[in-house]
């Protein structure tokens, strides 16, 4: 390992997704956006659904989508442990609208304090998964 890059680990429940050098992360924490280089603080934070961008030593990007999870971070080593994960240019998207769509429609019925959240968190799981779509047509653009 050079101290020009990251080991970046992605896992979920079901199997490791990536595993290798990076020269970037970018997440969204708990506490807000993270720009994660070599050498940075180490940090544990809950990591909110959305998408995570890696940077390799090329220049080239590739984006994940998480629907939630941990991270942890050491100066030279980056670890997502992540509910569930997947490669962004493999998000269904007609079935993260049609999830927008029926979220959507749970919050403007009348819907119990139960349905509210699951709901919320449909519509924000949704909305993550519609960005992370969005930000790859728009890097293909």
């Amino acid at each position: 390992m050079n101290t020009a890059t990251l080991r970046l680990d992605i896992v979920s429940a079901a199997q490791a997704i990536f595993s290798g050098e990076v020269s970037m992360v970018f997440v969204t924490g708990k506490i807000g956006e993270l720009g994660i280089a070599p050498g940075h603080s180490p940090l544990l934070t809950m990591i909110k659904p959305g998408n995570i961008r890696v940077v390799f030593p090329s220049q080239e990007e590739d984006v994940f989508y998480v629907k939630g999870g941990m991270l942890e971070v050491q100066p030279y080593i980056v670890t997502v442990l992540a509910d569930s994960v997947v490669r962004a240019h493999d998000i269904d998207e007609a079935a993260a609208l049609e999830a927008k769509e029926r979220a959507e429609k749970m919050l403007a019925g009348k819907a119990t304090d139960v349905d509210f959240a699951k709901a919320s968190a449909e519509l924000a799981e949704a909305i993550a998964q519609i960005r992370t779509i969005q930000r790859i047509k728009k890097k293909k653009n």
